[in-house]
């Protein structure tokens, strides 16, 4: 069951972004089929979740009109990203990270911007996400271009606190070695590592100390260290 603010998000998605098609859109002849881009250039039709799911993670050249066609099928992504049956979710170039949104029209970028604001909110407080944590971490990250609303968001509850230790287990030896723990994020990587780095070393120690676990609060407090000091410490 999803939370009121995320379904309220969703609705807004559904409103802003009705009746929205690709109307030139002729894809990738030898990737798509003719009647598979055809759901492209006609709006108010249900794409199928295969064709969803190939459309969503094409890369973009293989589009006439790239945005157009991910404002087309953003109603559907967004929802199937929220139920967990967008299969690709934390591994794939997500289209939205590939798309400058933010310079589409305001009310555009906002629906946009609530719906992943909603999305993660809603994910820190299921014990069950539809996704792995980390993945729907990326995948917002690769939208947003950046780490800081969604650390920002990430404050001390019981849930939000097992999925820390769950990510900071996946996400530490990169960051220890100064690396990203992500494949996909395609914007602002490096603050992002730096970014992802202060955060743990400030917040996450006490945190993951509480959830039983003093291996991972000292490798998230070594990170405040210059890197060739870190190892030093937790020999």
């Amino acid at each position: 069951m999803t939370s009121p603010a995320l379904d309220a998000a969703l609705a807004d998605i559904d409103t802003v972004f009705n009746g929205f098609a690709s109307p030139d859109e002729t894809g990738c002849g030898r990737c798509h089929l003719p009647h598979e881009v055809a759901f492209l250039r006609t709006p108010h039709v249900r794409v199928p979740p295969d064709v969803l799911r190939q459309f969503v993670f094409e890369v973009p050249d293989h589009f006439d009109d790239h945005a157009a066609s991910m404002r087309r099928l953003l109603p559907q992504t967004a929802r199937a990203m929220a139920d967990g049956s967008l299969d690709g979710v934390g591994w794939g170039a997500h289209g939205l990270s590939r798309v400058d949104w933010r310079s589409w029209p305001a009310e555009q970028a906002a629906a946009i911007e609530a719906f992943l604001h909603a999305w993660w909110e809603d994910v820190l407080t299921a014990p069950e996400p539809p996704y792995p944590v980390d993945e729907i971490f990326e995948t917002c990250a690769a939208i947003s271009g950046t780490v800081t609303p969604l650390l920002d968001q990430w404050l001390p509850r019981s849930v939000a606190d097992t999925h820390l230790v769950h990510c900071a287990g996946l996400w530490l030896p990169d960051l220890l070695d100064d690396l990203s723990p992500f494949c996909w994020l395609q914007r602002a990587e490096d603050t992002a590592v730096e970014e992802l780095q202060s955060w743990l070393a400030r917040y996450a120690p006490d945190r993951l100390r509480a959830q039983g676990e003093p291996g991972l609060a000292e490798q998230a407090a070594v990170l405040a260290l210059p890197q060739e000091q870190r190892w030093d410490r937790l020999d």
